[in-house]
């Protein structure tokens, strides 16, 4: 029953916020429990790079302000064999792509 009403609680709270501040509290749990993502990048139909065990995608802001730069980023184990699991003699690296001219597909990995 106290499990039901912090829940509801928490669903009416959201209710009344703005869709970026839903977002941002959906990340922040989603941080929290962390998450298993894989991010595939194409080259037409061709997978040409795959990251592995990401906890997260961040879009990147402008230096002065507030605006959003056209990329995104985050940090990853690269699958350099493309074989969709996270070899030993595979480090975590960083990496950036376009939202613009970049062919992805991110997800959690099942």
């Amino acid at each position: 029953m106290k499990r039901f009403v912090i829940m509801t609680a928490i669903v009416l709270a959201c209710a009344g916020c703005t869709q970026e501040t839903q977002n941002k509290f959906g990340r922040a749990v989603q941080n929290w429990t962390g998450t298993d993502g894989v991010l595939e990048v194409y080259a037409g139909d061709k997978l040409v790079k795959r990251f592995m065990k990401i906890d997260k995608l961040s879009t990147a802001l402008a230096t002065e302000g507030k605006a959003e730069r056209p990329y995104r980023y985050g940090y990853g184990v690269l699958d350099a064999d493309l074989n969709g699991v996270a070899d030993p003699t595979e480090k975590k690296v960083y990496f950036e792509f376009s939202d613009y001219s970049t062919s992805y597909i991110f997800y959690e990995k099942p």
